[in-house]
Protein backbone atom coordinates (compact mmCIF):
# COMPACT_ATOMS: atom_id res chain seq x y z
CA UNK A 1 0.00 0.00 0.00
CA UNK A 2 1.02 3.20 -0.82
CA UNK A 3 2.94 5.40 1.62
CA UNK A 4 3.62 9.25 2.59
CA UNK A 5 6.96 9.75 3.81
CA UNK A 6 8.18 12.87 5.78
CA UNK A 7 11.09 14.40 6.92
CA UNK A 8 12.14 18.02 8.38
CA UNK A 9 10.59 17.65 11.87
CA UNK A 10 12.91 18.92 15.15
CA UNK A 11 13.43 21.27 17.57
CA UNK A 12 13.48 25.06 16.96
CA UNK A 13 13.87 28.14 18.69
CA UNK A 14 11.29 31.19 18.49
CA UNK A 15 11.47 32.56 15.51
CA UNK A 16 13.45 29.50 13.88
CA UNK A 17 12.71 28.08 10.21
CA UNK A 18 12.31 24.55 9.72
CA UNK A 19 11.15 23.11 6.14
CA UNK A 20 9.34 19.87 6.08
CA UNK A 21 9.25 17.20 2.91
CA UNK A 22 6.77 14.61 2.10
CA UNK A 23 6.98 12.00 -0.88
CA UNK A 24 5.28 8.98 -1.70
CA UNK A 25 7.11 5.58 -0.98
CA UNK A 26 6.49 4.75 -4.73
CA UNK A 27 4.30 6.05 -7.77
CA UNK A 28 1.13 8.12 -7.32
CA UNK A 29 -1.36 9.20 -10.37
CA UNK A 30 -3.83 11.71 -10.43
CA UNK A 31 -3.23 14.16 -7.45
CA UNK A 32 -5.56 16.45 -7.04
CA UNK A 33 -3.92 18.24 -3.75
CA UNK A 34 -1.21 18.08 -1.23
CA UNK A 35 -1.38 20.11 1.74
CA UNK A 36 -0.18 19.90 5.28
CA UNK A 37 -2.02 19.53 8.51
CA UNK A 38 -1.16 19.85 12.29
CA UNK A 39 -2.09 18.36 15.69
CA UNK A 40 -1.46 19.79 18.87
CA UNK A 41 -2.26 17.98 22.39
CA UNK A 42 -5.38 18.01 23.41
CA UNK A 43 -6.65 19.66 20.35
CA UNK A 44 -8.44 18.63 16.90
CA UNK A 45 -6.36 17.86 13.82
CA UNK A 46 -6.70 21.39 11.40
CA UNK A 47 -5.49 22.56 8.30
CA UNK A 48 -2.20 24.11 7.97
CA UNK A 49 -2.63 24.85 3.99
CA UNK A 50 -3.02 22.81 0.73
CA UNK A 51 -1.77 23.21 -2.92
CA UNK A 52 -3.63 22.35 -5.98
CA UNK A 53 -2.21 20.77 -9.25
CA UNK A 54 -2.89 24.22 -10.18
CA UNK A 55 -0.80 25.75 -8.23
CA UNK A 56 -3.57 27.64 -5.78
CA UNK A 57 -2.60 27.61 -2.60
CA UNK A 58 -4.97 27.93 1.16
CA UNK A 59 -3.61 28.79 4.44
CA UNK A 60 -4.59 29.25 8.22
CA UNK A 61 -5.00 32.44 8.93
CA UNK A 62 -2.22 31.98 11.67
CA UNK A 63 0.12 30.97 9.70
CA UNK A 64 -0.19 33.11 6.66
CA UNK A 65 2.89 35.26 5.86
CA UNK A 66 5.20 32.75 7.67
CA UNK A 67 4.78 29.89 6.08
CA UNK A 68 4.97 28.92 2.09
CA UNK A 69 3.93 24.93 0.42
CA UNK A 70 4.73 24.28 -2.43
CA UNK A 71 4.98 21.15 -4.36
CA UNK A 72 7.20 19.27 -7.29
CA UNK A 73 5.33 17.85 -9.73
CA UNK A 74 7.30 15.32 -11.02
CA UNK A 75 8.38 14.09 -7.59
CA UNK A 76 4.91 14.50 -6.50
CA UNK A 77 6.46 16.01 -3.23
CA UNK A 78 4.74 18.66 -1.04
CA UNK A 79 7.00 21.16 1.39
CA UNK A 80 6.27 23.39 3.82
CA UNK A 81 8.78 25.87 4.54
CA UNK A 82 7.75 27.31 8.02
CA UNK A 83 9.73 30.69 8.70
CA UNK A 84 9.02 33.08 12.02
CA UNK A 85 7.99 29.94 14.21
CA UNK A 86 6.04 30.63 17.36
CA UNK A 87 5.28 27.90 20.38
CA UNK A 88 1.95 27.78 19.53
CA UNK A 89 3.38 26.24 16.12
CA UNK A 90 4.42 22.77 18.27
CA UNK A 91 2.27 20.29 16.93
CA UNK A 92 2.62 16.97 14.89
CA UNK A 93 2.42 17.91 11.42
CA UNK A 94 0.54 15.38 8.74
CA UNK A 95 1.10 15.67 5.28
CA UNK A 96 -1.85 14.82 3.13
CA UNK A 97 -2.71 13.99 -0.60
CA UNK A 98 -5.92 13.65 -2.29
CA UNK A 99 -6.09 11.35 -5.15
CA UNK A 100 -9.05 10.84 -7.71
CA UNK A 101 -9.37 7.82 -5.66
CA UNK A 102 -8.62 8.18 -2.06
CA UNK A 103 -7.05 10.11 0.58
CA UNK A 104 -2.99 9.05 1.82
CA UNK A 105 -1.94 10.34 5.01
CA UNK A 106 1.60 10.78 6.68
CA UNK A 107 2.46 9.29 9.60
CA UNK A 108 3.70 12.93 11.11
CA UNK A 109 6.50 14.52 12.16
CA UNK A 110 7.10 16.26 15.30
CA UNK A 111 7.40 20.07 14.98
CA UNK A 112 9.02 21.85 18.48
CA UNK A 113 9.26 25.08 18.83
CA UNK A 114 10.93 25.98 22.36
CA UNK A 115 13.49 28.15 24.16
Amino acid sequence: QEQLVESGGGLVQPGGSLRLSCAPSGSMFNIIVMGWYRQAPGKQRELVATITRGDSTNYADSVKGRFTISRDNAKNSVYLQMNSLKPEDTAIYYCKITTIRRDYWGQGTQVTVSS
